[in-house]
């Protein structure tokens, strides 16, 4: 392991970066506009007090690259970003919280609209800002708290903003997501830091929600990308809470080139290193998306051993986590085994059902419950025990190779229901 991780670190940790978020009032004025409980104007609508607006600058242009969801149905923050970014160049990200800014007939115009704000704000071009937003889909984005904070917001750019930021992006998050990882390229030290949301809306296909990383490493926008699908390919897009992708998924990175190293320009030693960094930051960004979903009371971690190659496993790891049944015994620390068996025979990969091991472990002991494709006696009081820990892994052999996955998901509970059954309300 050539990293280690900063005790506290964020998407400013990285050398030339600063971020801050604030209270705009989107949140408060969406929620007014659905509930038809205010019929003042936009602008005469009072923030409630959870920061919506965020903002990330570097100093300087960086290379920048982005990944974004499948769904044929996006956002066109989506469009305007990809538009930023045919250069490989981007300085900043303006995103909100509360709205989407999807399905709206003048989406295009409002997301165009908060890059120039952005711009404006901080003496750069437009088409150097990366525009996000998340929240309500539909319902069309209110401008005027957005025009009015981003005055506020540029004052409140800082080093010590990144845990403002990401504060600011969360919708239903219970908790911040914020990371910085360190590592050392040709004598320099090159940190990489950011920020992301999601708890519900999440599944593979992509698949992120909305994350923003810097890093002061010198590279290349082409390696920038394939760094970020290298790294997401493994972790983001082996997440699922729900089983729903969002419009507005997101991935972006800006990298400042002030750590000094050589360019990274090609697949070298240089390149795997960085990868191998950004990856384990991503993976430990995905466990907290997969514990943080929406209601859930457990983190689940499918691991897959011996498949018959990398696709294989993956897919079975997937069908697992995504399982409904699987979910719901999880949540109420059943030990059913004909779930996991099931999933695994339908998810399409090529097994020999013959083979198959499942067993179950957390910080309670680990419990084999079926063998060669069969289910054991087991003791039902020992694995209830372990199946009652926040973090289970599903551990399952197969015996038709060598090759290894794992995806992450949560439990499906009551409160899952309760948080979307009134989500715009």
């Amino acid at each position: 392991m050539n990293y280690t991780f900063i005790e506290n670190g964020s998407v400013t940790s990285p050398l030339g970066f600063v971020a801050g978020g604030v209270c705009a009032g989107v949140k408060a004025a969406t929620s007014a506009a659905i509930t038809k409980a205010v019929k003042a104007n936009e602008s005469a609508v009072i923030p409630n007090g959870k920061r919506d607006l965020a903002m990330i600058y570097c100093e300087k242009p960086c290379a920048a690259a982005a990944i974004f969801t499948k769904n044929l149905v996006k956002s066109d923050t989506i469009y305007v970003t990809q538009e930023h970014l045919r250069n490989g160049t981007a300085q900043a990200v303006i995103v909100n919280s509360g709205n989407a800014n999807a399905c709206n007939p003048d989406g295009r115009e409002k997301a165009e609209r908060m890059c120039a704000l952005a711009a404006e704000a901080l003496h750069i071009a437009e088409d150097d800002v990366i525009v996000a937003s998340t929240g309500v889909i539909g319902q069309p984005l209110p401008l005027a708290p957005i025009q009015s904070g981003v005055a506020a917001l540029r004052d409140k750019l800082s080093k010590e903003g990144g845990t403002d930021a990401a504060e600011a992006i969360m919708t239903t998050d219970t908790v911040k997501k914020e990371w910085a990882v360190q590592l050392t390229l040709d004598g320099k030290t090159v940190t990489i830091g950011g920020i992301a949301k999601g708890s519900g809306m999440i599944h593979i296909n992509m698949g992120t929600t909305l994350s923003f990383v810097t890093t002061d490493a010198a590279i290349s926008a082409a390696m920038l990308r394939e760094a970020l699908v290298e790294a997401a390919d493994v972790t983001y897009n082996m997440v699922s809470v729900d089983g729903d992708t969002s419009t507005n998924d997101t991935l972006a990175i800006m990298a400042s080139g002030l750590a000094g190293n050589t360019p990274i320009t090609g697949k070298d030693a240089a390149y795997r290193a960085f990868t191998e960094a950004l990856t384990a930051a991503f993976r430990q960004v995905a466990r907290k998306l997969a514990a943080d979903g929406e209601g859930a009371t457990k983190l689940l971690t499918c691991q897959v051993s011996g498949a018959k190659d990398e696709q294989a496993a993956k897919t079975i790891a997937k069908s697992v986590i995504c399982s409904s049944l699987v979910k719901a015994a999880m949540f109420g620390a059943d030990a059913n085994c004909g779930r996991i068996l099931c999933a695994v025979g339908y998810s399409g990969a090529e097994v020999d059902v013959r083979n198959i091991d499942v067993a179950y472990r957390s910080a309670k002991g680990e419990i084999l419950v079926c063998q060669g494709g069969m289910g054991l006696a087991f003791d039902e009081a020992k694995a209830e025990q372990i199946l009652l820990e926040d973090e289970i892994n599903i551990l399952i052999t197969l015996g038709d190779g060598s090759a290894t996955a794992e995806a992450f998901g949560c439990d499906l509970t009551y409160d899952y229901v309760k948080i979307n059954g009134d989500y715009r309300t």
